[in-house]
């Protein structure tokens, strides 16, 4: 994964031979088209000519056959045409169960919980990754980077933050920062995010709640008043960043900025704070093997590294017309014509 483009470039010479690429997927039923990053995707990939395949993550499975017969992970794979209207974006053109070294690429893309099925599919797919296929992002990486978690590595842009499940500690970092955010390590969307202030006649309730009475193990992070101009999603592809982000901004009386807590995604060009944070960040991601990344900035703070499906991608294109799925596309077919 040496070489890069800028993003924008259009692979090397010889290299827009049709792919076969595989989106491993929640229920098709139950993505949003016009909001979905993933469906962003999949239409861009037939928009560049390649052949799209669904496959629900739940059906992915591994066996070994006697000698001589077919071995290794497999699944049932969707193939699918794309369309443009929202309320009925695809057609089903056939289902069947392919094992996955028949693609050119599998882009992993199931939403979290990162529970232990999920952790099972990284296996499975990183089995299928020893026999040859092509993965993205890489499922040795996305078990390695948490990502509330992979801030740690990260820590001079990070905020004042508190990783534990021990009560005592929990309270001493109120006390210590006054105002305070709590969020479990395994959330998503602002699901469970509370605001603690070091008066709240709650804080209580809510760290034991959250922490479980100290058997669970939650992110406590410093309270940043930036978050009134929007919590930023800067996508990385390829470890580059895309020149715009989507500040996410919080709802009147809200301190979640989550698009689907009720924020609202304004598109904005990166800051100069933003582009150190990014191109420090994204070369040494993607030489693990992350493709694509969504980093949220608040302020001059970096809060949590994104790997699981990362999102905005269609927001950022309303906005200002960059196309960062097509971006992401270009970035497979570089990806399989130099390995």
């Amino acid at each position: 994964m040496a070489q890069q483009l800028r993003l924008g470039d259009h692979p090397p010479d010889g290299s827009n031979q049709p792919l076969k690429l595989a989106f491993v997927l929640d229920p098709l039923d139950t993505l949003k088209a016009w909001k979905d990053s993933s469906v962003a995707m999949m239409r861009a990939a037939e928009k560049h000519g390649h052949e799209v395949f669904a496959i629900d993550c739940a059906s992915l499975a591994w066996r070994r056959q006697e000698p001589g017969q077919v071995s290794g992970v497999f699944a049932q794979a969707v193939q699918l045409h794309l369309r443009p209207d929202d309320h009925d974006w695809y057609r089903d053109t056939g289902c069947t169960r392919m094992s996955l070294d028949g693609f050119d690429a599998v882009i992993m893309r199931k939403d979290p919980p990162f529970d232990f099925e999920y952790l099972t599919a990284t296996w499975l797919l990183e089995r299928a990754e020893a026999d040859g296929v092509r993965v993205f992002n890489r499922p040795r990486a996305l078990r390695e980077h948490s990502e509330k978690l992979s801030i740690s590595e990260f820590d001079e842009f990070a905020p004042p933050t508190l990783v534990a499940r021990d009560v005592n500690l929990l309270q001493q970092f109120i006390d210590e920062q006054r105002d305070i955010i709590l969020k479990p390590l395994d959330g998503m969307g602002g699901s469970q995010v509370f605001r603690i202030h070091r008066n709240d006649p709650n804080r209580n309730v809510i760290i034991e709640t959250l922490s479980q009475h100290g058997q669970r193990t939650v992110m406590a992070q410093l309270y940043l008043p930036e978050i009134a101009q929007g919590d930023k999603r800067i996508l990385l592809i390829a470890g580059k960043p895309v020149p715009y982000c989507l500040a996410r901004i919080p709802r009147a009386g809200e301190s979640r900025g989550n698009l689907s807590a009720g924020g609202t995604g304004v598109a904005q060009a990166l800051s100069r704070r933003d582009h150190e944070i990014a191109e420090h960040l994204g070369p040494l991601l993607f030489k693990r093997g992350l493709m694509l990344v969504g980093l949220d900035v608040i302020g001059k703070h970096l809060t949590e590294i994104n790997v699981t499906s990362p999102t905005c991608m269609v927001e950022i294109r309303q906005q200002t017309g960059f196309d960062a799925a097509s971006a992401f596309i270009s970035a497979i077919e570089h990806a399989c014509s130099v390995t």
